[in-house]
């Protein structure tokens, strides 16, 4: 296939002395649309320091400008324009540009890449005489040894960029991703990547070290330019540009200042304070960073050879994982994460791969030199037992090894510890293991290794693999174990904690003792660590706490179901409280949590588990505190104090005493069961409770109501009032002005003329007395009792006076006095009123 050519040189338009440029010859058949096109893609701008008048040594080390580029039809235009000196009036730059059209989804003859066409021999740097093309049907070729774009001097250039390679592949490869998901478009993360060099040579040697790395694909549709002046305008995937044109204004403005990433020589004047430090993608995936990591170490090492290897593996080059165990393979050395990369990969695909590659493998990562990480230590015990039958001894011995000492240094890191293969590993390789990490074994067992508790489990199974003696030690790693899963059952329990516990018997055991002692302590704990961990409690062991909170539905729910969940819990433990009365202690704790419950539920397990277990289990403490600190308008609080007063006479101390017994006295008079005298026993109880210290403020109330709420009633023993009068104590005085104001007391005095002419008896008695009884009845008389007597109708009011009159003919005067009093103050109330309107 021969290629369409263009030939495009500089030369004045109409013969006057202005610059331009046109098309000195091409090829037949192209179209006139896709010349307009090419035109704007194919000019030349020399440098801004180039000579007027440049030798012929100055030429030829002005930048050349190689670019490849798509067209809108699909095509590709693969360029090169040089500068050819001054044109005929010696006054602007001649420059020639020689250009192949690329036909839409073919590629260069022989399947050559575009940048390789960098030193071709058969670019033109004239137009041809006559205007005749000769046919062209080869174009790039593999790049000579000794040649700029050589496998030598490619890596001694990648030594030089070393701090730059890996971000610029990972750069390359976005772009490409980018440009493939989207049909071709430039609508990736990444669109761009900027080469600030001064030699066009060096960025021809960037884009030979990308298309290296690149699939065969990706690199034939890479576009570039290695030389412009307007990086801002170029349409190409790599941009190269001179440190002084960085910032230059044209099209989308400053590449920096959109975004784009920018790479050059930290070493060239005015690329460090335009570019990163290192640039690359600005946010790459892990598997990206360590792909490029790889790739770059490839090319440090001199080894392009590599990539090619790695494309005969399964997923090929662009694996992170198959280019970092086909580089181990060629014996290029990598970093902690392409090691675990490789592992990783090489446990997907050790049935498919070559014997004598995995050989390989195993041994470049088994002889890496340097710190091991816990990722890649992981990676290589999930290696080591995914090798099976698939690898001889030869390749899993130094493997084992390896990750056998990686368990004792960094438990954590290997959880999935591959016992079956370590046990299979030579007898005089676990015996010669077992003599030189005994000790640190034996620490780091006791000690929980570097990785605390959470250690301990893995370095019990190489205690076991080796044969290391540690059952004195498992007691101490059972308690701290335990303590870790109560603390944090996610992070605590793995693979490495179940398959001991399956393997060793005597930690189990031990471990689940302990568990059953720390639920005692912290049952709400122990429930989450039930919830979240799949302990098995089948077996000899009683275990009452752990089994009672082990998928608990007896959690705190609705207080009316809360004593059946207690019942419930205490038939999972196994065990009866009479038996093991802490277990009653936890399953209160589990059903109530931090409440208390009410004083029925206290009632109720009282009658339901007996006293001696609440005594011995110490929950009669919760039963007094929900008697006392029950709401004031808890019914069943008062019938609760006299059980407990009952059932732990030794247990409770003075001052609970002393408050139950008056709160057991609030109830009895609150149902009118109390003797008399009311106040004078009632203050009396108080103050005993107060000498011993703080009483609930609900048992107070309660009193105080109770007392109130008696003296306001008729049937109030003789003396009561007059108690209350004299003795007093203004919180019992305010009670019963309180209570006088409610509306239980202004409902009877609207109702029951009995009742009404009670209150007024009472609240006319003992004028005089003391100075806060009589604020305190004239203000009933005139607040509750004057409303109340004159919505009353005329039969009412004549049976209060007829009342009034049996119990004392003063009574019923004064009655009458009060209501003219009253008719009387209205009346001057209406004068005064009339006086002010006048």
């Amino acid at each position: 296939m021969s290629l369409a050519q263009l030939h495009y040189t500089s030369a004045p338009e109409g013969g006057s002395d202005a610059p331009g440029a046109r098309f000195t010859a091409v090829s037949p058949g192209v179209p006139q649309g896709l010349l307009k096109e090419a035109e704007a893609l194919l000019g030349y701008e020399p440098p801004r320091d180039a000579p007027p008048h440049p030798s012929t040594a100055e030429l030829a080390a002005l930048p050349r400008a190689l670019s490849h580029t798509v067209l809108s039809d699909g095509s590709r235009l693969l360029a090169r324009a040089v500068c050819t000196g001054v044109d005929h009036s010696g006054r602007w730059c001649a420059f020639h540009t020689h250009a192949v059209v690329i036909p839409p989804g073919a590629g260069l003859p022989g399947g050559a890449l575009p940048f390789a066409a960098w030193e071709d021999p058969r670019w033109a740097g004239t137009a041809p005489a006559d205007g005749r093309i000769a046919p062209l049907d080869a174009l790039g070729a593999v790049p000579s040894a000794a040649g700029p774009l050589g496998t030598s001097a490619l890596t001694a250039f990648a030594t030089t960029r070393s701090a730059r390679l890996a971000p610029f592949l990972a750069a390359v490869r976005e772009v490409c991703e980018g440009w493939h998901a989207h049909g071709g478009g430039a609508a990736g993360r990444l669109s761009r990547v900027f080469l600030v060099e001064r030699d066009s040579t060096d960025v021809a040697r960037w884009l030979a070290l990308a298309s290296a790395a690149l699939p065969p694909g990706y690199a034939a549709r890479l576009t570039f330019t290695t030389y412009t002046r307007r990086p801002g305008s170029a349409p190409q995937q790599v941009v190269g540009v001179r440190p002084e044109d960085l910032g230059a204004p044209a099209g989308r403005g400053r590449p920096e200042a959109d975004g784009y990433v920018v790479l050059g020589d930290p070493g060239q004047p005015g690329a460090d304070d335009r570019a990163p430090a290192v640039a690359g993608p600005a946010d790459p995936t892990d598997t990206l960073r360590t792909w490029a990591a790889a790739a770059a170490r490839v090319w440090l090492a001199g080894a392009p050879e590599v990539f090619e290897a790695a494309d005969a593996l399964p997923d090929g080059r662009l694996s992170a994982g198959a280019l970092a165990c086909a580089a181990l393979a060629g014996g290029v050395e990598l970093d902690a994460d392409g090691r675990a990369e490789a592992a990783a990969w090489a446990r997907l695909h050790a049935r498919a791969l070559d014997p004598a590659l995995l050989e390989r493998v195993v041994a470049a990562l088994c002889a890496a030199e340097g710190p091991r990480t816990a990722t890649e230590a992981g990676a290589l015990a999930r290696l080591l037992g995914a090798l099976g039958m698939t690898a001889g001894p030869a390749t899993t011995a130094p493997l084992g090894a390896l990750v056998l000492t990686l368990a004792v240094r960094t438990p954590s890191a290997v959880p999935e510890l591959p016992v079956a293969r370590l046990a299979g590993l030579p007898a005089a390789l676990r015996q010669r293991l077992a003599d030189d990490l005994a000790d640190e074994l034996r620490a780091g067992v006791a000690g929980g290794g570097a990785d605390g508790a959470a250690g301990a489990p893995t370095l019990l199974r190489v205690a076991g693999v080796l044969g290391v003696d540690c059952a004195d030690l498992l007691p101490g790693v059972a308690a701290k174990l335990a303590g870790a899963l109560v603390a944090d059952p996610e992070g605590a329990w793995g693979p490495a904690v179940e398959a001991v516990l399956e393997e060793q018997f005597e930690l189990r055991t031990g471990l689940l003792s302990s568990l059953d002692a720390k639920a005692a302590e912290d049952p709400a704990a122990a429930a989450r660590l039930t919830a979240v961990v799949p302990l098995a409690l089948t077996g000899v062991q009683a275990l009452p706490h752990l089994r009672m909170c082990a998928g608990a539905p007896w959690l705190p729910g609705p207080a009316e179901g809360r004593v059946g969940a207690l019942h419930a819990a205490l038939r999972a433990s196994g065990v009866s409280p009479l038996a093991e009365p802490l277990v009653l202690r936890t399953a209160v704790r589990l059903v109530w949590g931090d409440e208390l419950p009410g004083a029925g539920e206290a009632r109720r397990m009282l009658d339901g588990t007996g006293s001696d277990a609440h005594r011995v289990a110490g929950t009669w403490r919760m039963l007094v505190r929900a008697a006392l600190e029950a709401p004031a308008d808890d019914a069943e609080a008062p019938a609760l104090a006299p059980e407990l007063l009952r059932c732990f006479p030794d247990a409770i101390g003075p001052g609970p005493r002393s408050a139950l017994a008056l709160l057991e006295f609030a109830g009895a008079l609150a149902a009118g069961r109390a003797p008399a005298p009311w106040v004078e026993r009632g203050l009396s109880l108080r103050d005993a409770a107060l000498r011993h210290g703080p009483v609930p403020p609900p048992v107070l109330d309660r009193l105080a109501s109770a007392l109130a709420y008696g003296l306001l009633s008729e049937d109030r023993p003789d003396g009561e009032l007059y108690a209350l009068v004299h003795g007093g104590d203004p919180g019992l005085l305010a009670a019963y002005a309180t209570a006088a104001r409610g509306e239980r007391v202004g409902e009877r005095l609207r109702s029951v003329p009995a009742y009404t002419a009670d209150c007024f008896a009472a609240w006319t008695s003992l004028p005089g007395a003391t100075r806060a009884w009589d604020e305190t009845r004239t203000a009933l008389l005139e607040k509750v009792a004057r409303p109340a007597v004159r919505a009353l109708p005329a039969p009412d009011l004549a049976e209060v006076e007829r009342r009034l009159e049996a119990a004392g003919a003063h009574r019923a005067e004064e009655f009458r006095a009060w209501q003219r009093e009253s008719a009387l103050s209205r009346f001057g109330r209406r004068l005064g009123g009339l006086g002010r309107r006048s």
